[in-house]
């Protein structure tokens, strides 16, 4: 959970860097509170009209925290990438259809870049010269 935390307390810093597991327990804990969310939207009849005869599956509570955690989320993924050398740009791989998507998800399990890059020194603290 201080991973969580963390990274909101960074809401928008897009500079440093972020080690996989501050990513990955970002992403944990955000997919939990989406699913408490969309869960508590159906309980209490929060769900949005599809206007086809039924409704969404999730409704304005989803909608609100989805919205609240979009600038952290894109911060840690930029840091994510500054973690590996690479430019906060390289996001817009994803924008080429199934493999720009596949490749960002192969960058978010490869190991932080050993020592300091153009970004910072590394979170891991592997390579750092001795201060």
């Amino acid at each position: 959970m201080s991973w969580y935390i963390g990274c909101l307390k960074k809401y928008v810093t897009f500079s440093g860097r972020a080690r996989r597991k501050e990513y990955w327990m970002f992403y944990l804990f955000n997919l939990i509170f989406l699913l408490v969310a969309a869960l508590l939207d159906n309980l209490l009849g929060l769900t949005i009209d599809s206007g086809y005869g039924g409704s969404l599956p999730y409704g304005w509570l989803y909608m609100l925290y989805s919205l609240a955690v979009m600038l952290p989320g894109l911060a840690v993924f930029v840091r994510r990438l500054h973690d590996l050398g690479k430019s906060g740009w390289w996001i817009f791989i994803s924008l080429i259809p199934i493999v720009g998507g596949i490749w960002l998800l192969v960058l978010m399990f490869t190991d932080s870049q050993p020592g300091p890059n153009q970004y910072g020194l590394n979170p891991k603290g592997v390579g750092n010269p001795a201060a």
